[in-house]
Protein backbone atom coordinates (compact mmCIF):
# COMPACT_ATOMS: atom_id res chain seq x y z
CA UNK A 1 0.00 0.00 0.00
CA UNK A 2 3.07 2.40 1.17
CA UNK A 3 4.77 1.74 -2.08
CA UNK A 4 2.02 1.75 -4.64
CA UNK A 5 0.45 4.81 -2.79
CA UNK A 6 3.67 6.63 -2.14
CA UNK A 7 4.32 5.92 -6.46
CA UNK A 8 1.11 7.91 -7.28
CA UNK A 9 3.01 11.28 -5.70
CA UNK A 10 6.57 10.42 -6.93
CA UNK A 11 6.57 8.46 -10.00
CA UNK A 12 2.49 9.15 -11.26
CA UNK A 13 3.13 12.54 -11.74
CA UNK A 14 -0.44 13.32 -9.16
CA UNK A 15 1.80 14.95 -6.87
CA UNK A 16 2.39 18.60 -8.81
CA UNK A 17 -1.45 18.32 -9.71
CA UNK A 18 -2.98 19.27 -6.96
CA UNK A 19 -5.81 19.67 -5.97
CA UNK A 20 -7.67 17.30 -9.09
CA UNK A 21 -4.84 15.39 -8.23
CA UNK A 22 -5.90 13.75 -5.05
CA UNK A 23 -8.22 11.75 -6.47
CA UNK A 24 -5.26 9.65 -8.42
CA UNK A 25 -3.64 9.49 -4.77
CA UNK A 26 -7.27 8.03 -3.15
CA UNK A 27 -7.73 5.95 -5.25
CA UNK A 28 -3.76 4.40 -5.59
CA UNK A 29 -3.72 4.18 -1.72
CA UNK A 30 -7.20 2.53 -1.85
CA UNK A 31 -7.07 0.30 -4.06
CA UNK A 32 -3.31 -0.89 -2.59
CA UNK A 33 -4.88 -1.76 0.41
CA UNK A 34 -8.17 -3.67 -1.50
CA UNK A 35 -5.22 -5.79 -2.90
CA UNK A 36 -3.22 -5.82 0.24
CA UNK A 37 -6.22 -6.85 2.22
CA UNK A 38 -7.50 -9.72 0.14
CA UNK A 39 -3.68 -11.07 -0.42
CA UNK A 40 -2.31 -10.91 3.28
CA UNK A 41 -5.49 -10.85 5.21
CA UNK A 42 -6.16 -14.49 5.66
CA UNK A 43 -2.31 -14.42 6.63
CA UNK A 44 -2.16 -11.60 8.98
CA UNK A 45 -5.07 -9.39 9.02
CA UNK A 46 -3.47 -7.18 6.52
CA UNK A 47 -3.34 -4.00 9.66
CA UNK A 48 -0.46 -2.71 7.56
CA UNK A 49 -0.97 0.02 10.23
CA UNK A 50 -0.15 0.63 14.06
CA UNK A 51 -3.21 2.85 14.60
CA UNK A 52 -5.26 -0.20 13.39
CA UNK A 53 -3.69 -2.65 15.32
CA UNK A 54 -3.84 -0.52 18.50
CA UNK A 55 -7.82 -0.58 17.72
CA UNK A 56 -7.52 -4.49 17.14
CA UNK A 57 -6.12 -5.32 20.47
CA UNK A 58 -8.35 -2.58 22.32
CA UNK A 59 -11.16 -4.35 20.75
CA UNK A 60 -10.35 -7.92 22.93
CA UNK A 61 -8.93 -9.53 18.77
CA UNK A 62 -5.28 -9.62 19.34
CA UNK A 63 -2.91 -10.62 22.75
CA UNK A 64 -1.04 -7.82 24.22
CA UNK A 65 2.04 -9.94 22.93
CA UNK A 66 1.79 -9.72 19.30
CA UNK A 67 1.07 -5.92 19.13
CA UNK A 68 4.92 -4.91 19.22
CA UNK A 69 5.97 -7.54 16.59
CA UNK A 70 3.30 -5.87 14.46
CA UNK A 71 4.09 -2.28 14.67
CA UNK A 72 7.62 -3.16 13.94
CA UNK A 73 7.00 -5.64 11.03
CA UNK A 74 4.36 -2.70 9.72
CA UNK A 75 7.31 0.15 9.94
CA UNK A 76 9.77 -1.76 8.74
CA UNK A 77 7.78 -2.74 5.96
CA UNK A 78 6.95 0.93 4.74
CA UNK A 79 10.79 1.39 5.40
CA UNK A 80 11.26 -0.93 2.77
CA UNK A 81 8.74 -0.06 0.21
CA UNK A 82 9.84 3.64 0.61
CA UNK A 83 13.44 2.66 0.15
CA UNK A 84 12.76 0.78 -2.95
CA UNK A 85 11.00 3.64 -4.34
CA UNK A 86 13.85 6.15 -3.79
CA UNK A 87 16.07 3.63 -5.78
CA UNK A 88 14.00 3.50 -8.77
CA UNK A 89 13.49 7.44 -8.47
CA UNK A 90 17.21 8.50 -8.11
CA UNK A 91 17.90 6.78 -11.46
CA UNK A 92 15.42 9.17 -13.31
CA UNK A 93 17.73 11.02 -15.75
CA UNK A 94 18.20 14.61 -14.56
CA UNK A 95 17.55 13.68 -10.58
CA UNK A 96 14.35 13.39 -8.53
CA UNK A 97 13.00 17.15 -8.56
CA UNK A 98 8.73 15.56 -7.62
CA UNK A 99 7.45 14.60 -4.07
CA UNK A 100 8.03 11.71 -2.18
CA UNK A 101 4.90 11.61 -0.33
CA UNK A 102 5.55 12.53 2.80
CA UNK A 103 3.16 14.07 4.94
CA UNK A 104 2.82 17.63 6.37
CA UNK A 105 1.08 20.96 6.09
CA UNK A 106 0.74 24.53 4.96
CA UNK A 107 1.93 26.49 7.52
CA UNK A 108 0.58 29.44 6.04
CA UNK A 109 -3.00 28.20 6.03
CA UNK A 110 -3.31 25.26 8.20
CA UNK A 111 -2.47 25.60 12.17
CA UNK A 112 -1.01 22.26 13.87
CA UNK A 113 -3.66 22.15 16.03
CA UNK A 114 -6.04 21.68 12.80
CA UNK A 115 -3.75 19.06 11.42
CA UNK A 116 -3.64 16.88 14.38
CA UNK A 117 -7.51 17.20 14.94
CA UNK A 118 -8.06 16.12 11.24
CA UNK A 119 -5.80 13.20 11.23
CA UNK A 120 -7.37 12.09 14.68
CA UNK A 121 -10.87 12.05 13.43
CA UNK A 122 -9.64 10.18 10.24
CA UNK A 123 -7.77 7.55 11.86
CA UNK A 124 -10.80 6.95 14.18
CA UNK A 125 -13.39 7.06 11.66
CA UNK A 126 -11.10 4.46 9.50
CA UNK A 127 -10.30 2.34 12.07
CA UNK A 128 -13.85 2.31 13.65
CA UNK A 129 -14.65 0.72 10.12
CA UNK A 130 -12.40 -1.90 10.09
CA UNK A 131 -13.82 -3.22 13.47
CA UNK A 132 -17.18 -2.82 11.92
CA UNK A 133 -16.78 -4.26 8.44
CA UNK A 134 -14.15 -7.49 10.17
CA UNK A 135 -17.07 -7.94 13.23
CA UNK A 136 -17.53 -11.91 12.94
CA UNK A 137 -21.41 -10.73 13.79
CA UNK A 138 -21.26 -9.21 10.31
CA UNK A 139 -18.16 -10.27 8.28
CA UNK A 140 -18.49 -9.41 4.77
CA UNK A 141 -16.86 -10.62 1.44
CA UNK A 142 -16.52 -6.87 0.66
CA UNK A 143 -15.20 -6.16 3.69
CA UNK A 144 -11.41 -4.89 1.96
CA UNK A 145 -13.38 -3.28 -0.85
CA UNK A 146 -15.24 -1.10 1.68
CA UNK A 147 -12.06 -0.39 3.95
CA UNK A 148 -10.33 0.48 0.76
CA UNK A 149 -12.79 2.74 -0.51
CA UNK A 150 -13.27 4.23 2.88
CA UNK A 151 -9.33 5.05 2.70
CA UNK A 152 -9.39 6.41 -0.66
CA UNK A 153 -12.71 8.37 0.29
CA UNK A 154 -10.22 9.88 3.67
CA UNK A 155 -7.47 10.96 0.99
CA UNK A 156 -10.08 13.00 -1.14
CA UNK A 157 -10.63 15.06 1.68
CA UNK A 158 -7.86 15.62 3.70
CA UNK A 159 -4.97 15.46 1.41
CA UNK A 160 -5.35 19.35 0.91
CA UNK A 161 -4.50 19.74 4.98
CA UNK A 162 -2.08 16.95 5.64
CA UNK A 163 -0.97 14.79 2.93
CA UNK A 164 -3.62 12.25 4.79
CA UNK A 165 -1.73 9.73 7.40
CA UNK A 166 -4.02 7.69 9.49
CA UNK A 167 -1.41 5.53 9.52
CA UNK A 168 2.15 6.49 11.38
CA UNK A 169 3.66 3.46 9.35
CA UNK A 170 3.11 5.04 6.03
CA UNK A 171 4.07 8.39 7.57
CA UNK A 172 7.28 7.46 8.79
CA UNK A 173 8.45 5.48 5.50
CA UNK A 174 8.27 8.56 3.31
CA UNK A 175 9.78 11.07 5.94
CA UNK A 176 13.04 9.30 6.25
CA UNK A 177 13.66 9.93 2.47
CA UNK A 178 12.24 13.53 2.88
CA UNK A 179 14.92 15.66 1.17
CA UNK A 180 17.29 12.98 -0.39
CA UNK A 181 17.68 13.32 -4.07
CA UNK A 182 15.53 16.38 -4.02
CA UNK A 183 12.36 14.75 -2.78
CA UNK A 184 9.97 16.99 -1.32
CA UNK A 185 6.39 16.09 0.31
CA UNK A 186 3.44 16.39 -2.61
CA UNK A 187 1.87 19.59 -0.74
CA UNK A 188 5.45 21.48 -0.91
CA UNK A 189 5.70 20.50 -5.03
CA UNK A 190 1.73 21.75 -5.51
CA UNK A 191 3.16 24.88 -3.62
CA UNK A 192 6.14 25.66 -5.61
CA UNK A 193 4.45 25.21 -9.23
CA UNK A 194 1.62 27.35 -7.98
CA UNK A 195 4.50 29.98 -7.16
CA UNK A 196 5.95 29.60 -10.46
CA UNK A 197 2.63 29.96 -11.86
CA UNK A 198 2.10 32.70 -9.94
CA UNK A 199 5.67 34.33 -10.98
CA UNK A 200 4.91 33.64 -14.80
CA UNK A 201 1.69 35.52 -14.64
CA UNK A 202 3.34 38.52 -13.30
CA UNK A 203 6.52 38.81 -15.45
CA UNK A 204 4.09 38.67 -18.49
CA UNK A 205 2.39 41.26 -16.98
CA UNK A 206 5.38 43.30 -16.51
CA UNK A 207 6.77 42.93 -19.89
CA UNK A 208 2.69 44.08 -21.29
CA UNK A 209 3.39 47.21 -18.78
CA UNK A 210 6.96 47.65 -20.08
CA UNK A 211 5.73 47.77 -24.11
CA UNK A 212 2.96 50.20 -23.25
CA UNK A 213 4.98 52.77 -21.47
CA UNK A 214 7.40 52.30 -24.20
CA UNK A 215 4.99 53.21 -26.67
CA UNK A 216 3.76 55.57 -25.14
CA UNK A 217 7.31 57.41 -24.37
CA UNK A 218 7.79 57.01 -28.52
CA UNK A 219 4.66 58.58 -29.16
CA UNK A 220 5.74 61.64 -26.60
CA UNK A 221 9.17 62.26 -28.45
CA UNK A 222 10.75 60.52 -25.73
CA UNK A 223 14.05 58.35 -25.75
CA UNK A 224 13.00 55.09 -24.08
CA UNK A 225 16.11 53.62 -22.55
CA UNK A 226 16.54 57.04 -20.94
CA UNK A 227 13.48 56.09 -18.76
CA UNK A 228 13.52 52.15 -18.60
CA UNK A 229 17.40 51.70 -18.91
CA UNK A 230 18.54 53.11 -15.39
CA UNK A 231 15.47 50.74 -14.04
CA UNK A 232 16.56 48.31 -11.39
CA UNK A 233 14.78 45.20 -11.17
CA UNK A 234 13.33 46.00 -7.74
CA UNK A 235 12.18 49.49 -9.17
CA UNK A 236 10.44 48.31 -11.70
CA UNK A 237 8.00 46.07 -10.13
CA UNK A 238 7.44 49.03 -7.84
CA UNK A 239 6.98 51.28 -10.42
CA UNK A 240 4.25 48.39 -12.24
CA UNK A 241 2.59 47.99 -9.42
CA UNK A 242 1.87 51.61 -8.73
CA UNK A 243 0.51 52.10 -12.45
CA UNK A 244 -1.64 49.06 -11.81
CA UNK A 245 -3.42 50.18 -8.92
CA UNK A 246 -4.03 53.64 -10.80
Amino acid sequence: MVFIGTASVVTGGFGGALPLGQEGIGLAFGIGLIAAAYAIGPISGAHLNPAVTLGVFLAGRMPAREVVPYWIAQIIGAIIASLALWIIVTGQAGGHTGGFGANGWDEAKWGISSAFLWELIGTFTFVTVILGVTNAKHMTAFAGLVIGLTLAGLHFAMIPVTGTSVNPARSIGPALFFGRGGARPALAVHRRATDRRGDRRHRRQDWHLRKRLIRNAKGAGMNPRLFFGSMRPKAHRDLSVSLRAL
